[in-house]
């Protein structure tokens, strides 16, 4: 999986929202500019597919019932696009970007402990890095 998709997941799953640092940067001031600086590259939009790699990471590790799978992936697959959303309505690094980016998150974790449960959304919580070493394999 690139790593592009991978980290779009990870941040719109919460798997490192609590200590990102996209949360915790604070805005230096620019250096003054005598030229023209070139404007940052766009981040390239992560494919829905990956709401589906995710998914079926989450079934494997977590043991899902195919009716939680299809719900998850539904969730997963909104995050992705209202992540994409939120890249192009605001700049890379930008305070607004990282407001959006905390708000999605936290839709997106709300409705996975609603379909998972407390049970199982403790067990997803405690088995992150296993399900992300699962997306991880070819």
């Amino acid at each position: 999986m690139h790593s592009a998709r991978l980290s779009t997941l990870v941040l719109a799953l919460g798997l490192t929202a609590s200590g990102c640092s996209i949360f915790h940067k604070r805005a230096k001031a620019p250096a003054p500019v005598t030229e023209a600086a070139p404007a940052p590259a766009p981040v390239a939009p992560t494919p829905v597919a990956a709401a589906r790699d995710l998914a079926d990471a989450m079934t494997t590790v977590l043991k899902l019932t195919p009716d939680q799978t299809d719900r998850i992936r539904g969730v997963l697959r909104g995050t992705v696009e209202q992540v994409n959303a939120a890249r192009q309505q605001h700049p890379a690094q930008s305070p607004e970007l990282a407001a959006a980016l905390k708000r999605i998150n936290i839709s997106s974790q709300a409705e996975l402990q609603k379909i998972m449960g407390p049970a199982k959304y403790s067990e997803f919580k405690t088995k992150q890095a296993q399900v992300q070493a699962e997306m991880a394999r070819p």
